[in-house]
């Protein structure tokens, strides 16, 4: 009986406990390489931020991590779904380009003292809109969230190409023109021909142009020539087959622009463009109504200096 009461004791103690958080999913998208997936939404308290893709490497003797999300409770998660596969340390943190839905969880790896790597234009551009960001944040996810979120700047960066190694496994980063940003960056792994695109690639979620959507057209043309087997978008799914997994964001490009020229072309106003100029893709984008109009008055203002 005494064994009986106590284990109802036991069960009854166990039920009011608050359950466990769930750990972060992963999808291993080739070995030893991880991703998790945000969602194609706007950031709010709904969603915890989580609306970029994050990613990890693990090589011989170190991990890399590939973009940390909006926020530092959900770089802890990340953070703790890479120690749940390894007890490697964490090396580099590699941020793919300035916006905060990327870099926002940069914070919860000071403690492992890392790298942090960035593209050579990474921290001006970043500082350039701090305020804004962090106001941003606040407003989407709460000001303690907010509070706890750190610009860490980069300590290392890159100009042109740079090869880190993770111990028997090389991974090459390339700084490309202004495209997506002024500040994207690219990944990729030589290992399993994993690429990490950033947001130059675009899957479901409506690309932004916040650089030049001519100058982006001409990085996914250089980028598409490169070998890879796979590509992990900034937005989208885990991975996508190479080179046809930028298809989507090439035509969504390619049809903003020639819009637009042909707008401008017989004399169309800007207020125009921002409603007609792409409106065939709106079938094929979450957030299309939000960001395109946006998209076609910045690259409206683009092409009236071709």
């Amino acid at each position: 009986m005494k064994a009986l009461i106590g284990a109802i004791i036991l069960f009854r103690i166990a039920g009011s406990l608050p359950a466990a958080a769930a750990p972060l999913p992963v999808e291993e998208v080739a070995a030893g390489v991880f991703v998790h997936v945000g969602v194609a939404a706007y950031a709010d308290r709904s969603n915890k931020g989580d609306v970029a893709n994050m990613g990890f490497i693990i090589g011989a003797d170190a991990v890399a991590v590939i973009d940390t999300g909006n926020s530092p409770a959900l770089a802890r998660d990340l953070r703790d779904a890479i120690r749940q596969r390894t007890s490697l340390p964490i090396r580099y943190v590699i941020n793919t380009h300035m916006h905060p839905d990327h870099v926002f969880g940069n914070g919860a790896f000071l403690d492992d003292r890392p790298d942090f790597v960035a593209h050579a234009n990474y921290q001006s551009a970043l500082m350039g809109r701090a305020d804004a960001y962090q106001r941003r944040l606040e407003e989407d996810l709460g000001a303690e969230e907010a509070d706890k979120a750190v610009m860490v700047p980069p300590t290392l960066t890159v100009g042109d190409k740079r090869e880190l190694d993770l111990g028997g496994r090389p991974i090459e980063l390339v700084a490309w023109p202004a495209g997506h940003t002024n500040n994207d960056l690219t990944v990729m792994d030589r290992t399993t021909g994993t690429l990490f695109a950033g947001d130059l690639v675009f899957q479901r979620r409506l690309p932004t142009v916040d650089g030049s959507a001519l100058g982006w057209l001409r990085d996914l043309d250089k980028l598409t020539a490169m070998p890879a087997a796979r590509v992990v978008p900034g937005h989208g799914p885990a991975s996508a087959p190479w080179p046809d997994g930028a298809a989507d964001t090439l035509r969504y490009l390619n049809t903003l622009v020639g819009d637009i020229r042909a707008l401008q072309k017989e004399g169309g106003t800007i207020e125009r463009a921002s409603v007609e100029a792409a409106a065939s893709e709106r079938q094929h984008w979450n957030l299309f109504d939000e960001d395109n109009p946006r998209n076609a008055v910045t690259v409206f203002a683009e092409l009236e200096w071709e």
